[in-house]
């Protein structure tokens, strides 16, 4: 076989190993595929696999058949509530491509439905917020305004081929000079309600004080009186002993008498007493004298 033959035969092998392979694709499991011809879709592939197509007159597009995230990188939009308070934005969407046809028909690719879906979504998201005040949007209604924008951005969806999985809310926050304002009301009213507790607080206390007061006066009261009644009670016990004593031996309570007399007032050191002595004090002593 001759150069010439040896040439032309390698350059039909690559020929044809070129045809080959460009009549050939593979589909991998995350990914369904359509086949273009001359810029018009001739058939979707939604399973994975080996598959063939026209070389050089078909293209094919791959896209992902997996759950994929719908977030645009915009700035925060404002957003007024039914109580006409101003709230930022920023939400996201979950979205799963069903018709890979539509899909590429209508929005291309995927900056093409952030184009095309973001802007309903968003008119979803002002016209539901706006039926809300800020207080229920913060608190039992949020779910329910969820659910009223995602049934919303599904009706619309379908027109591009997708599902729509899920909308959320990343964040809700009020603008930073109403942050300001209400954060400083939110301030004055817990300092505010902090004096009316302390208020009642003292006066409580001073309630409790006075009962307290009143209370000590009254036991007080009570104790000196039945320490007066006992102490009298006493006296007059003592009083009654002293005379039945005088009545028995009036000599000798005289003499008692005397003695404790003479106890208290000589029981001093050096105590002197200049008396007559005659004087009725020293009778007892007089007596003994004698």
């Amino acid at each position: 076989m001759s150069r010439s033959v040896k040439i032309i035969f390698a350059s039909v092998f690559v020929a044809l190993l070129v045809v080959l392979s460009g009549s050939m694709f593979v589909v991998q499991e995350s990914k369904q595929a359509i086949v273009i011809q001359l810029g018009k879709v001739v058939r979707d592939v939604r399973e994975s696999g080996l598959y063939f197509k026209l070389p050089f007159i078909n293209s094919v597009e791959f896209l992902d058949k997996r759950v994929l995230d719908l977030s645009p990188d915009k700035i925060p939009r404002e957003v007024i509530t039914a109580d006409q308070k101003r709230i930022i934005v920023d939400a996201y969407a979950k979205y799963r491509i069903t018709n890979p046809v539509v899909f590429y028909q209508s929005v291309r690719n995927e900056s093409g439905l952030i184009r095309r879906l973001y802007p309903i979504m968003e008119a979803h998201i002002r016209e539901n917020i706006g039926k809300f005040s800020l207080i229920s949007l913060l608190n039992e209604k949020r779910s329910e305004v969820m659910q009223l924008i995602q049934r919303g951005v599904y009706s619309e969806a379908e027109k591009f081929g997708i599902e729509i999985i899920d909308v959320r809310i990343k964040r809700a926050d009020l603008p930073d000079e109403n942050s300001s304002a209400i954060f400083r009301r939110m301030q004055t009213e817990r300092e505010k309600e902090a004096k009316e507790i302390r208020a009642e607080g003292e006066q409580a206390g001073q309630e409790i004080k006075s009962k307290a007061d009143k209370l000590k006066r009254e036991i007080i009261a009570s104790a000196e009186k039945e320490a007066l009644e006992i102490r009298g009670r006493g006296y007059a016990e003592a009083t009654r002993i002293y005379n039945e004593a005088f009545r028995v031996d009036k000599e000798f309570y005289n003499f008692y008498r005397s003695m404790n007399a003479y106890s208290k007032s000589f029981s001093e050191k050096n105590t002197k007493f200049v008396l007559s002595p005659n004087n009725s004090f020293l009778d007892i002593l007089n007596k003994g004298w004698k």
